[in-house]
Formats: structure tokens, sequence, C-alpha cells
């Protein structure tokens, strides 16, 4: 018996209804809105860049332990109280103490910190200095003359040989401060952000 040719399903032609044989037909992909899309959470390992990092100050005293700032705060009340001994004691230096209070008070006490800064007299000192290690004219004489007192009395009563070193730090300290930038007349870059805030 001979087999039509014509009876052989093509399989290139889909299958008629009446032969009872269907074609499977691939269903489309379901699709994702794009408002579904946009609002689904992220789920990348890594935070994305408009969460911007920490301030700064957070950080700093998220990252130190508290034995650490204590040991700072310390530090920064004890250079404190020698730059107000050194108002009254010649030779000893204010600014420099001050500046290092400043510095430990900023890793360790953020209210300390702003309590220098806001201070009448070691306020300027400490801005001068944040805006590229400036010294006032003032602050200048002010070291000038103390020092000039102290070498005065190592002078008068230091022997000869033993108050050249003590001097010579001195006129090496009174050389490197009249070198210092002076503040620039008007009110500092601190004072105008807050008078634009």
């Amino acid at each position: 018996m001979v087999q039509r040719t014509d009876d052989i399903p093509d399989p290139d032609q889909p299958a008629s209804p009446a032969s009872g044989l269907v074609a499977p037909t691939s269903s489309p992909a379901p699709t994702t809105p794009a408002s579904a899309r946009a609002s689904a959470p992220s789920s990348a390992p890594f935070p994305t860049p408009s969460s911007g990092p920490a301030p700064a100050g957070e950080d700093a005293n998220r990252l130190l332990p508290w034995p650490l700032r204590a040991v700072l705060i310390l530090i920064a009340v004890l250079s404190l109280a020698t730059g107000v001994i050194g108002l009254f004691l010649p030779g000893l230096p204010t600014t420099v103490f001050v500046l290092i209070a400043a510095a430990c008070a900023a890793r360790s006490s953020p209210r300390f910190h702003g309590w220098l800064l806001a201070h009448r007299l070691f306020g300027p000192m400490i801005r001068n200095w944040q805006q590229g290690g400036r010294v006032s004219r003032p602050a200048k004489r002010a070291a000038t003359i103390s020092m000039a007192v102290c070498a005065l009395i190592l002078v008068a009563m230091v022997e000869q040989p033993l108050v050249f070193l003590p001097l010579a730090i001195m006129a090496t300290v009174l050389v490197w401060l009249w070198h210092r930038p002076e503040p620039q007349d008007g009110p500092s870059d601190c004072d105008k952000k807050e008078v634009d805030g």
C-alpha cells in the first residue's frame, strides 16, 4: 500500500483545526510596567550615590572610642589652662596651646569645640589659623613682648653658657611667627557663611 504524499503533514505549516493537530505556540513573556520597576526597591549590595556619606563630624566621633575621646578632652582642657596661664606668664605661648586645645576638642567634644570657636578671645585665634595658618598682628606683638621679657629674665638669672639655647629657640619661633600671613580686614569666611545662612 502506497501512502499519498499529500496526506503527510508539513512540519513548517501550522495544522488546521480539522486535522486535529494544533501547533504549539509560545506565550509572550510577562512584562512589568515601568512604574512598577521604578518603585521596586534595589537589591544592589552597595548603597546608591544618592544616599550620600555621613557627616564628617559624626564619622569622627563614631570612629573614636570613648577612652580615646576622654584622653583628648583631658589634653584639650590642660592645653587651654596652659594657654590661659600664658596670658600672664612671660615666655609661655598662648596661641599654640589654644590651637592644640581646639584640635583635640574637634575630635572629642563638639560642644567644647563650639564653645572655643564662639569665645571672644580664643575664637579669633582658631578661625584665623583655620584660614591658612594666619596669625593676627596683635598676637605677634604680644608674643614678641612676652618672649623679650622672658629673655631678659633668663639673661639675668641663668649662667652665660646655658642661656644661648633657650634664646635661640625663642628667636627661631619669633622669626617663624612673623613670617606667618595675617588675616585680611573685614569679616572672615566663617562669619560670612553665618551671615549668608
